[in-house]
């Protein structure tokens, strides 16, 4: 297979990573008001550019299908 190598040692550098990070959580774990904040700044990020989006696909139903020359 082309890329063995370059597949196996990213491979075993993301298992490394992740047991990593997972150490990193055990001494340090997360306080009372993390996990709603973390869910707060998904929303914040996430819900404008949804918006954006459905905003691009609503005009270009729009013009394709409902505007009339």
């Amino acid at each position: 297979m082309f890329f063995q190598k370059k597949l196996k040692r990213v491979l075993t550098n993301h298992k490394q990573a992740e047991q990593r990070f997972e150490e990193t959580l055990k001494e340090a774990p997360l306080e009372k008001g993390d996990r709603l904040a973390m869910i707060l700044a998904a929303l914040i990020v996430f819900i404008p550019a949804l918006l954006l989006m459905f905003a691009v696909f609503g005009l270009v139903l729009y013009f394709f299908f409902f505007r009339h020359f």
